[in-house]
């Protein structure tokens, strides 16, 4: 077990410094950090500009091979991931960042994972039911709506309520505000700008999630397995937590692993639309504002957050399913 772990491994982490240097091979050939300065002030030192981008190694008048070279060297023996076009440490700002993108999607997450399964698996045993036609519509209206509609008219709603309670009770632009000076304020404000976007991230999570239990749940509902344990004399609810719902969740690790793995980056409109500056808003800041190490470095956290997921949905698969055995 421990071999196949570790050639794995290897495997991913080969994978991993290939994917990264072909995206900084192109974000070096295509974003310009020159552009992140105004050329047209009179007042611009460009000799200092081009001496500082020099410095940062993100010339474009230097050799893209040249600087490919000092960037190797500049992660491998130092682990800096360099500097951006206005002198911020790449290596600071992933670590703030990564820190605001886990404390706003890991509760909409983990909500809309558990919630997709149960609504899904609730769904598929009440099929063609006036309730499973209602889950159902709903759900494909929240999947086709796109995530900043659905964030527009939660503020909308959030600011009508506020007006008609005469409260603050919603705050939804940025990861905190103004509080008062009593026992948990700043607690409970963190909550309040909390709130809308966790609802933003769960509702969609739910309705994606529990299509696909829903689909994997009406399979094994009507599996062999399932009408022999009903037919032992075996209650419906145990037949189906027992072995409808548990084979069916066994795809669905795969789906979750992955899912997290891909959050961080793709929750970039929720973070857009609330104020939050995570890795969502800074993928789209590092590209516009022609950052090649910002760029790269999102690209490498990307990378290697999918190849934990990849780790994480074998051990899932393995934890969830017992038929699974290590040779």
């Amino acid at each position: 077990m421990l071999r196949y772990v570790v050639r794995r491994i290897v495997n991913y982490a080969i994978l991993l410094f290939i994917a990264v240097s072909l995206a900084y091979l192109v974000a070096s050939a295509t974003l310009d950090p020159r552009l992140a300065y105004d050329w047209q002030n009179p007042n611009l030192n460009r000799a200092s500009v081009y001496a500082k981008l020099t410095q940062y190694n993100i010339n474009p008048l230097t050799s893209v091979w040249e600087r490919y070279g000092n960037w190797l060297k500049m992660v491998f023996l130092h682990w800096d991931w360099g500097f951006t076009p206005k002198s911020e440490s790449v290596n600071a700002l992933l670590g703030t960042r990564v820190g605001v993108s886990l404390r706003l999607i890991v509760l909409g997450t983990l909500i809309g994972m558990v919630g997709g399964v149960a609504v899904g698996a609730w769904s598929a045993v009440r099929q063609y039911r006036w309730s499973d036609r209602v889950v159902s519509f709903l759900c494909l209206l929240f999947v086709s709506m796109p995530v900043m509609v659905l964030a527009v008219l939660l503020q909308m709603g959030a600011t009508r309520i506020n007006q008609a309670t005469g409260t603050d009770l919603f705050q939804f632009i940025g990861e905190s505000g103004s509080h008062g000076d009593h026992f948990g304020a700043s607690f409970l404000n963190r909550l309040q700008h909390l709130l809308l976007p966790t609802i933003s991230l769960s509702v969609m999570g739910i309705a994606s999630y529990s299509r696909y239990q829903r689909n994997l749940m009406l399979d094994t509902l009507g599996a062999d397995y399932v009408r022999t344990a009903r037919a032992k004399g075996l209650r419906k609810s145990q037949a189906i937590r027992h072995h409808a719902l548990r084979n069916a969740i066994i795809p669905m690790a795969t789906y979750f692993a992955f899912g997290v793995a891909t959050v961080f980056t793709g929750a970039a409109i929720t973070e857009k639309v609330y104020g939050w500056h995570g890795m969502g808003s800074y993928s789209v800041d590092s590209i516009t504002g022609q950052d090649i190490n910002g760029t790269v470095g999102i690209v490498a956290f990307s990378g290697l957050c999918t190849l934990a997921g990849a780790l994480l949905s074998d051990i899932l698969i393995a934890v969830i399913d017992p038929r699974v055995r290590a040779r």
